[in-house]
């Protein structure tokens, strides 16, 4: 299979199940929106070592948000509920409540799930010292636009621009994590211009992130490593500087790779952006893009196997 003479390798990315939950953040304006949920979301490219893997899904207009406002979906990852709940507090306690102007909100409600809710609001409220206050307001669920409105607890936590609105609980929902494809350029520069492009097609897809900086990963990992104390470790199979000394998966002429990692909501989310993301590289202005491949370990790793060549079977300039 080629796109644009690209050649696409018969792989399949290797996903496995985690749980995520959504958070919409809400302020004066877009520039407060956009420096609230980046600061959220630093430091969360991989539970491997940051213990939740977070990003932007996207921004909102005020028209679609709850309270009239600028805001920002935010979608966290982890492999439990539990492994979200201090995670979600820490971040939202010291990168939106501190942030000027801004509100919380549940982007996945807690209804009919009460017993395992992830707590918010009614764990940043104790910050009000005894200030604080509960309110309860009929709202429509985050989950659809329009149908009939149930009761949401909010907390008012009293701070020194005036009141932190923080919803009381977030609810969670199965998600998939580490969805990924491989990009094989003749130069660093291509690569990553191909990269850059696969991301900018893939931010326009609803229930996705791409956790790592800028969405390129240029260290992508192997499961284990020859030092017991490391759970990953270089894939040396598509590092460059390697040919020669280790197996390689390299086409000839390669000189840098660049991984695109994905998060979302589900398997059709995922491929979706797989599938917009790869066409994208395959086109970027300046070509130089020798292969497109994906990371997977024999199957062993996660149930979901994003297949590349049944993604873009449908795909224009297929052959």
């Amino acid at each position: 299979m080629e796109i644009n003479g690209v050649k696409i390798a018969a792989e399949f990315a290797e996903a496995f199940d985690m749980t995520a939950t959504r958070i919409i953040v809400t302020a004066d304006s877009a520039q407060w929106v956009k420096i609230a949920a980046t600061t959220m979301t630093g430091f969360a490219t991989s539970v491997i070592a940051c213990g939740v893997e977070a990003g932007i899904e996207r921004y909102f207009l005020p028209t679609e948000t709850p309270d009239g406002r600028h805001g920002a979906a935010i979608l966290l990852f982890g492999f439990s509920r539990d492994s979200l709940v201090e995670p979600v507090r820490n971040r939202v306690s010291q990168c939106v409540l501190t942030c000027p102007g801004t509100a919380c909100f549940a982007g996945v409600t807690a209804d009919g799930i009460k017993g395992s809710a992830i707590p918010l609001g009614r764990s940043l409220r104790y910050f009000g010292d005894g200030f604080q206050t509960a309110k309860r307001l009929l709202m429509s669920p985050p989950e659809r636009q329009s149908g009939a409105a149930i009761e949401r607890r909010f907390w008012r936590i009293p701070v020194m621009d005036g009141e932190f609105l923080c919803e009381d609980m977030l609810g969670h929902v199965s998600a998939i994590g580490g969805g990924n494809f491989l990009i094989l350029g003749q130069s660093r520069r291509q690569a990553l211009l191909a990269a850059e492009a696969a991301i900018v097609a893939m931010r326009k897809i609803p229930e996705v992130i791409m956790p790592f900086p800028g969405g390129v990963v240029r260290s992508g990992s192997k499961v284990g490593s020859r030092y017991p104390a490391l759970m990953a470790s270089t894939n040396q199979a598509y590092c460059p500087t390697l040919v020669g000394i280790a197996e390689t998966s390299l086409v000839e002429g390669t000189a840098a790779v660049y991984e695109i990692v994905i998060d979302g909501l589900n398997f059709a989310a995922i491929a979706e952006a797989t599938r917009v993301g790869i066409i994208a590289a395959c086109h970027a202005p300046e070509g130089g893009i020798l292969a497109i491949s994906a990371g997977n370990y024999g199957g062993n790793l996660g149930r979901h196997h994003f297949k590349l060549h049944e993604i873009l079977a449908d795909a224009g300039g297929v052959k």
